[in-house]
C-alpha cells in the first residue's frame, strides 16, 4: 500500500511538474481572466479574459489596416491599397460564384467573417499572442451564428417549402424514410464540421510550434539548429494554413447561404 500511495504522489508530483513547464504545449491555450472585475450577467461568467483581449485586438487591428489601406484610394494603388483591394475581390468573387447576385446583400456580412478570421488567425503567429480561433467555443458560436442566419434566410425566402431541401424534388417518395434522415443529420451537422475544422487545424498547428521551440531551447545553440529550421518552416506553412482556413470558412459560409437562396 505504501508502495502505491508513493507511486501515486510521484505520479501526480510528476504530472504537476509537465502541466507548469513552460514547454506544456497546452498551457498556451488556458484562458486567463484579466484585472481583478468580476462580470457576472444572469449567472454567466462574462469576465473580460485574453481570449476576448486577442479578438478585441483582431477585430481593431483588422479595421485599421483596411482603412488605412483604402485611405484616399489613389489611381495608382499602394502595395497595402493592393492588399485591401485583394481581400475585397477574392470575397466578392466567393460571393458571385457561389451565390450569385443574389449574396450581395449577404456580402458585407461575409466580408467581415472572412477579415475577422484572417487576422486572427495570423495574428495568432505572434509569439506571446493568443489563438482565438483556437477555442472550440469561439469557433463554434461563429458556425452556429452562420447556421441559424442560413436557416433564417431559407425560410423566409421559401417559407415552409424550405423542408423539400431535406427531400429531393424528383427523388421516389419510397426513399424518403432512408433520405430524409440522412439531409437532416448531414445539416445539423454543419455547424460542427465547420467549427472543429478551423479549431482542429488551428490548435494542431500551435502545439507543434510550441513543442518544436521547446525542442530549439532545450538543446542549445548547435543541437537546436536543426529545430530551429524546421520550425522556420513549420511558421511559413502555419501562415499558409491560416489564410488556408479563413478561405475555407468562409467558402464554406457561402456554400450553406447557396443551399438556402436556391435550395438543391
Amino acid at each position: 500500500m505504501a508502495s502505491d500511495s508513493n507511486g501515486g504522489g510521484i505520479g501526480e508530483e510528476l504530472e504537476q511538474q509537465v502541466h507548469e513547464s513552460p514547454f506544456h504545449p497546452m498551457e498556451q491555450f488556458e484562458v486567463r481572466q484579466i484585472g481583478n472585475v468580476d462580470i457576472f450577467i444572469f449567472g454567466l461568467d462574462l469576465s473580460f479574459t485574453n481570449a476576448s483581449l486577442w479578438m478585441v485586438i483582431s477585430a481593431v487591428v483588422a479595421t485599421g489596416f483596411l482603412l488605412f489601406a483604402m485611405r484616399g484610394s489613389a489611381i495608382v494603388p499602394t502595395r497595402l491599397q493592393v492588399v485591401a483591394e485583394g481581400l475585397y475581390g477574392l470575397v466578392a468573387s466567393m460571393v458571385r460564384d457561389n451565390v450569385g447576385n443574389e449574396g450581395r446583400p449577404f456580402f458585407p456580412f461575409i466580408f467581415t467573417l472572412f477579415v475577422f478570421i484572417l487576422f486572427a488567425n495570423t495574428l495568432a503567429l505572434i509569439p506571446g499572442s493568443f489563438a482565438v480561433t483556437a477555442q472550440i467555443v469561439v469557433t463554434f458560436l461563429m458556425a452556429i451564428l452562420i447556421f441559424v442566419t442560413v436557416t433564417v434566410i431559407g425560410f423566409m425566402r421559401h417559407g415552409w417549402h424550405f423542408f423539400r431541401f431535406f427531400f429531393p424534388e424528383g427523388a421516389p417518395a419510397w426513399t424518403a424514410v432512408i433520405l430524409i434522415p440522412i439531409e437532416v443529420v448531414s445539416y445539423l451537422s454543419r455547424p460542427i464540421s465547420l467549427s472543429v475544422r478551423l479549431f482542429a487545424n488551428m490548435t494542431v498547428g500551435h502545439v507543434l510550434f510550441k513543442i518544436l521551440a521547446g525542442f530549439v531551447i532545450l538543446l542549445g545553440v548547435v543541437g537546436g539548429i536543426l529545430p530551429l529550421a524546421v520550425l522556420v518552416g513549420i511558421t511559413a506553412l502555419e501562415l499558409l494554413v491560416a489564410v488556408l482556413q479563413a478561405y475555407v470558412f468562409t467558402i464554406l459560409t457561402c456554400v450553406y447561404l447557396h443551399d438556402a437562396i436556391h435550395m438543391h
